[in-house]
């Protein structure tokens, strides 16, 4: 071939290759960017939602310019089980990720065929996939997973969308430590540094199921400061976008991985355990609006995908809540199982009026022993206080020695749900309704059940667990074999 030819021939691919790559990123520019602000043990406790106590301004003005969701539920009261959930768009009764912190060991845990986690899902449409942590702490580590599956930490790019390639669309979750940050006399001073004040103790409201205590209104008042610090977070995460230009092509979607780590609220079923925020605000989000109907965190995946112009998976159980031929649910369903050490095995589901909870162990103490959070200064206040009989009935419900076998409550007269009517007979019909939903959910769903304490799992899991605790594991082997024996009891 003459050179000359050779040389057009030569031409003609690189203008070929140059107009397809930018017909492609042409098409990707019109997608938009997809964040998610995801953050730990924190309930609805912002100014938008009705908190008074404290001032959340950067959440409040994504409500004012988006959409809010005031009755958004998470499938799993405690990080690694609604995670896994989240991120694979199903409840993690389904695929088999409801026990927190599994998979750990030598056993491990594999999605079932055909179901793979969402960034892979952005990735091969294109995205740019990337998690980090908080914006104070800059973006050079990876940002907080806790999948209870096995997984490939290729499914992320990078853990900031400034390595993508000009013009890429990204997939962007920022983990944020929020409730976490309860460190005492030393995050008081932190947060008067960072924010110029600390929210005091003496303003704090409780729920009336906690007893007015000095220890639980300075921990409740760090919680409040937690808050603010999210929110202040968030806010960074916003200029960045606006600083480079990204705003007005980002959509943004903030929620939290379930409610306060509390005796009463993370790990249960109650709505302080379940019940989080959820604010989407960005291009084509309707500004100013409130949504009332009930919605799942697990949702939040297929309506980033359908933002995305990607096809949901079929066998997605999250639904894409803000498509214009979307009905909303009639109810939401969530479901506790093992919590570290401590095997526990509760499903409720929750309508716009009641809440029925269903507990599979009533034989064992509502507060069971836990390593974890026998460890947080308020329960060990809380079980001071029970012991020299200073709380009221109410709040004694904390220490009952066994749980009812089911609980039902009317959440518009009885929102705190202490007041079980699943004995009343004037409830029945209610009860016996609500009864049936569980067990079609759970045998529609695939539902995996309890995990018995002698499987190799539990084992597996258990061998991890103390080896990531050298120090203080008596407790983690007093609960290991208490879990042993009351099971072998039938308790």
């Amino acid at each position: 071939m003459k050179t000359w030819l050779r040389g057009l021939l030569s031409c003609a691919l690189v203008l070929a290759s140059t107009c397809a790559a930018l017909a492609v990123d042409k098409t990707a520019a019109k997608r938009p960017n997809i964040v998610w602000i995801f953050v730990d043990d924190m309930s609805p406790n912002f100014s938008c939602y009705g908190e008074t106590t404290v001032s959340t301004p950067r959440v409040d003005a994504m409500a004012a310019t988006g959409t809010k969701f005031t009755r958004a539920f998470v499938t799993a009261p405690v990080c690694s089980p609604c995670r896994s959930a989240l991120i694979t768009g199903m409840y993690q009764t389904s695929i088999g990720s409801q026990n927190h912190r599994s998979g750990r060991g030598t056993e491990k845990i594999h999605l079932p065929q055909g179901v793979e986690p969402v960034p892979v899902l952005f990735q091969r449409a294109g995205y740019y996939t990337c998690i980090g942590g908080s914006p104070v702490k800059g973006t050079t580590a990876i940002g907080k997973t806790d999948y209870n599956f096995e997984w490939d930490e290729k499914m992320y790019d990078g853990t900031d969308w400034s390595g993508r390639q000009p013009g890429q669309p990204f997939f962007m979750q920022v983990q944020l430590s929020g409730g976490k940050h309860r460190h005492g006399a030393k995050w008081t001073a932190f947060v008067k540094k960072e924010l110029g004040s600390s929210t005091p103790p003496e303003k704090v409201t409780l729920p009336h199921y906690y007893p007015r205590d000095p220890v639980i209104l300075d921990d409740w008042a760090q919680y409040l400061d937690a808050v603010r610090y999210t929110d202040y977070e968030v806010g960074l995460v916003l200029d960045r976008l606006e600083k480079e230009g990204l705003a007005d092509s980002t959509i943004v979607c903030f929620m939290t991985d379930h409610g306060i780590s509390h005796a009463r609220g993370k790990q249960f079923l109650y709505d302080e355990g379940t019940h989080v925020p959820l604010v989407i605000r960005g291009p084509g989000i309707a500004a100013g609006k409130v949504r009332t109907d009930l919605v799942e965190q697990i949702d939040l995946a297929a309506l980033s995908l359908a933002l995305a112009g990607i096809a949901i998976p079929a066998s997605m159980q999250g639904r894409d809540i803000l498509a214009t031929s979307y009905k909303p649910r009639d109810a939401v369903f969530a479901a506790r199982d093992r919590c570290d050490e401590t095997i526990d095995h509760i499903r409720s589901v929750r309508t716009d009026r009641y809440k029925y909870i269903r507990n599979f162990l009533p034989k064992r103490p509502h507060l069971q022993p836990n390593r974890y959070k026998d460890a947080k200064q308020i329960v060990q206040r809380l079980r001071e206080l029970h012991a020299e009989h200073k709380l009221d009935a109410v709040q004694e419900l904390l220490f009952a020695p066994e749980r009812a076998p089911e609980e039902l409550y009317d959440l518009t007269a009885d929102p705190h749900e202490i007041n079980n009517l699943a004995g009343e007979s004037a409830y029945q019909s209610t009860l016996l309704d609500l009864r049936g939903r569980l067990d079609r959910w759970m045998a529609e769903t695939g539902d995996l059940g309890r995990e018995p304490e002698s499987t190799a799992m539990y084992d597996s899991d258990m061998a991890e667990y103390l080896r990531g605790h050298k120090r203080g594991t008596d407790a983690l082997e007093s609960n290991i074999r208490l879990m042993k024996r009351w099971a072998a009891e039938g308790k």
